[in-house]
């Protein structure tokens, strides 16, 4: 084997590590947030509710990237806290900030979310229950 297939190899096996580190994060993020299984479950009933009243492309999208959002930002403000928790391990205001205004962006991606979610949905739910 010449120094370039090693090379290829030895490429192929970062990528790998840096893949399995990367799924390691995704499940210390659902040990340790509790809110990521309430994510799960309102996700669950998003995409039921989509099947159900047929949703177009554009909306599954819309859906889709709006759920994502939410997951990211959860899993931003976790590592965050994470972090803080590290750095600042005995109490500090500016730890304590920091911890507020990353939960406050998760806040924020899950009233967008709900905002989003009733302008897809609340219009199929009024046309189902009017006489």
């Amino acid at each position: 084997m010449d120094s370039k297939d090693e090379k290829k190899v030895w490429n192929i096996m970062k990528r790998a590590q840096s893949f399995a580190h990367a799924f390691r994060g995704i499940r210390l993020f659902f040990e340790m947030t509790p809110n990521a299984f309430i994510h799960v479950f309102v996700t669950v009933l998003v995409v039921i509710a989509g099947f159900y009243f047929k949703v177009s492309s554009f909306e599954w999208l819309v859906l889709v990237l709006t759920i994502g959002f939410v997951f990211v930002a959860e899993v931003f403000n976790t590592a965050i806290e994470i972090d803080i928790n590290l750095t600042s391990p005995e109490y500090h205001p500016y730890a304590r900030d920091t911890k507020d205004v990353s939960a406050g962006a998760v806040l924020l991606a899950s009233i967008i979310s709900v905002i989003i979610g009733l302008i897809i949905f609340l219009p199929k739910v009024l046309s189902m229950i009017q006489f």
